[in-house]
């Protein structure tokens, strides 16, 4: 296995394993069924229902694109990928299939590196460029109107408005996904949603088809782990990473290339919450993650992220022991590290929502010269599926005129009319080539400037296959657990056991328990017990998996603490007769941090302070739960806590911040709270008692964002 970078963005890599071209076996499934050769589970045809085109051409196969050759481009001949994923592109009008609930800011990219060896893209020419951006957040599974903080992978669509034309950058806050050929996401996105009959369940992926599907496609298990982990769930948009995904390539000016994946690297540091806490703020704001960036963004706290890209060489990508094709892999940081070469900063919220939003069109195929796409079969099918779905969405192929999408650099071609024309081409000449002169001839294509595919050799038979060397599909989800922390894979464990106990059929759990048992004892044990089952057979694997890959602190949240409040938001519970000074000194102590501090009160009107001044809250305790906020100061006045203590809502505040291990600050007026909420007992190191000399101490512990030495389940 690799250790080292290559001297075209890392070193060469030590010798490691390759593909053994040991085929797949069929030993220990089901009588009947058949292993293909991507690990996924044929059933012989019964009845004669025999899968057909719409057309009603029998098909053959349903799993693999047609591609040249065993690595090679999917081809454009595929009949049966291009009319299925055309039809699921068309099913909902006009709300996107995917990634419906989505938000969007403007900023502005900076160029930090230049690049012009590896790359002719203009944007990475010159050290200082400024590229305007637009950014795009998104859920997977939910409708529009669905709530933020469902457990799903999020969207993270970058749309760079560079001087050679749009670039969009259409990643999620996950590296890898579901599956590994195009051809399967219209049944993925089909398994996820709602089930047809009933309509439910809405933006979860907590119901039997979800796990049916997966328990029959092995290669979705590495994106599983992702999913039930603390990425799915994060406090917000501005503390979490974003993916490109895919292995793209750069080229060069001289036409040569290298292989690079893109990584969004979040300067505020990452930060997720539990469960039981993500259940309740869609209770007390379906638009959390909304808001957050709406208020980070008007207050001038400015949300930034690096790109960073990993580059390697075609040499270094044949010595690992995936394939850099396969978009359900990863490469580990530590063995090709991440070099900085552009930031982010998002600095202007949109006029309108629905004109800019809603109706941004971005393209995984919008690439300038000196980007282009390797073979992964995943991506080919994207780049047919982003432009065909954008007729059903916005209704014109004219869409790239709407000012959200119009690039910003000079646009000039032969295209003509359609639905909601509004450019007016002059002149006679709407072809090319033509044999006209001056003006009226029209823009011609340019050899030198303009977008050159790699020259790439490609060979093989025409066939549906898929690579053997796409055949391990649990070795990396097992080195994502072993990544993790106790805590965080705590998680993991009661999350595969609360969405698998949504599961009607015990058959889908056992499936699903066969294939965690290749991953890891420890998680499959966990979720067995968690389900009150006992642990059925392991699934056999397409190819023996690897249980010695190290561990990357890279793939956990909290190994990458940001060590800072910056940012974050502490919520005061305060009532009549509020020590001001006290306050005076934590609001000092929050502003000094970049934090922000909000007042939650018995009423929204507000209380009247120790000092006899009034103070308006920014929320009443009935409508401002401590799950909004990243940690709570107990601040009453000691006349009226008894009345405070008394409501169910201010034991919540308190009761809820403690089993969410979150920092507690209190002072000594605070008694009656901590009784009430029943945790005066079981003060502990995340507990901190707050006087006017102690507000900056207790910030300082707020940094640790979470006490999870706390031994308390929500």
């Amino acid at each position: 296995m690799p250790t080292k970078a290559s001297s075209k963005g890392a070193s060469k890599p030590a010798k490691g394993k390759k593909s053994t071209g040991r085929k797949p076996t069929a030993g220990g499934t089901p009588p009947g069924e058949v292993v293909g050769s991507g690990g996924e589970v044929h059933q012989p045809v019964e009845d004669g229902q025999v899968l057909t085109s719409a057309q009603g051409i029998p098909l053959a196969d349903d799993q693999n694109s047609l591609r040249a050759g065993e690595r090679g481009p999917t081809l454009l001949e595929d009949f049966a990928m291009r009319e299925k994923i055309f039809h699921f592109d068309h099913e909902r009008i006009p709300e996107r299939v995917v990634h419906a609930r989505g938000y969007g800011a403007h900023g502005t990219f900076e160029t930090t590196a230049d690049l012009s060896a590896i790359t002719r893209a203009a944007i990475f020419s010159k050290v200082g460029r400024k590229t305007e951006a637009f950014v795009r957040f998104s859920t997977v599974a939910g409708a529009k109107g669905s709530f933020d903080l469902a457990r799903d992978v999020r969207g993270f669509a970058v749309k760079l408005y560079t001087t050679e034309g749009n670039w969009d950058i259409v990643g999620n806050n996950i590296p890898v996904f579901f599956i590994q050929d195009a051809i399967k996401f219209p049944d993925l996105v089909h398994a996820v949603k709602e089930e047809p009959d009933r309509a439910f369940p809405q933006a979860q992926s907590a119901h039997d088809n979800f796990w049916d599907f997966v328990s029959f496609t092995p290669e979705a298990i590495h994106m599983t782990l992702w999913q039930m982990s603390d990425r799915a769930i994060p406090r917000s948009f501005r503390f979490m990473e974003g993916f490109g995904v895919h292995t793209f390539r750069f080229v060069n000016a001289g036409g040569e290339s290298t292989f690079v994946k893109f990584h969004w690297k979040p300067l505020q540091g990452m930060q997720s919450v539990v469960w039981n806490e993500a259940v309740k703020i869609n209770g007390a704001d379906p638009d959390f993650h909304r808001r957050d960036l709406w208020d980070a963004i008007t207050t001038g706290d400015f949300p930034q992220w690096d790109l960073a890209v990993q580059v390697f060489d075609e040499e270094f990508a044949q010595e690992f022991d995936f394939d850099v094709l396969d978009a359900t892999k990863l490469i580990p940081e530590e063995l090709v590290p991440l070099q900085v070469v552009g930031r982010l900063t998002l600095d202007r919220v949109v006029d309108n929502d629905f004109a800019e939003t809603e109706q941004v069109a971005f393209h995984t195929g919008n690439i300038p010269p000196g980007v282009d796409f390797s073979n992964d079969p995943l991506l080919h099918g994207r780049n047919f599926s982003y432009l065909d779905t954008q007729l059903s969405r916005l209704g014109t192929p004219n869409f790239t005129q709407l000012p959200i999408n119009a690039p910003r650099c000079p646009v000039a071609h032969f295209q003509r009319d359609g639905q909601m024309q509004t450019a007016v081409p002059t002149g006679r000449v709407n072809y090319e080539p033509n044999g006209f002169g001056g003006s009226e001839r029209g823009p011609r294509a340019d050899t030198r400037a303009g977008f050159q595919s790699y020259a790439e050799p490609i060979e093989g038979l025409k066939a549906r296959v898929r690579s053997e060397t796409f055949a391990d599909h649990y070795s990396q989800a097992r080195q994502f657990f072993v990544s993790q922390t106790p805590v965080e894979q705590d998680h993991i464990v009661k999350a595969y056991t609360f969405e698998l106990g949504k599961c009607e059929s015990p058959q889908v759990r056992s499936r699903m328990l066969a294939h965690l048992m290749n991953v890891h004892d420890d998680l499959a044990v966990g979720v067995a017990e968690g389900l009150g089952m006992p642990l059925p057979e392991p699934a056999t694997p397409a190819r023996q998996p690897i249980t010695d890959l190290p561990p990357s602190d890279a793939l956990s949240i909290l190994k990458n603490g940001p060590d800072t409040f910056a940012g974050r938001k502490l919520g005061v519970l305060v009532s009549d007769g509020t020590d001001a000074a006290v306050l005076e000194s934590v609001r000092a102590a929050v502003a000094e941090v970049g934090a922000v501090l909000e007042t939650v009160a018995p009423v929204v009107g507000g209380v009247t302070l120790s000092d006899g001044s009034v103070l308006a809250a920014d929320q009443a305790v009935d409508g401002g739960p401590s799950v909004l906020y990243d940690a709570v100061l107990l601040l009453p006045g000691k006349q009226s806590v008894a009345a405070l203590a008394a409501r169910s809502t201010a034991k919540d505040f308190v009761s809820d911040a403690f089993a969410h291990h979150k920092f507690i600050g209190y002072t000594t007026a605070s008694g009656p709270l901590l009784e009430s909420a029943g945790v005066a007992e079981l003060l502990d190191d995340g507990f901190v008692k707050v006087t006017r000399s102690s507000a900056a101490k207790f910030l300082r512990r707020c940094a640790a964002l979470r006490y999870w030495d706390r031994d308390v389940q929500p």
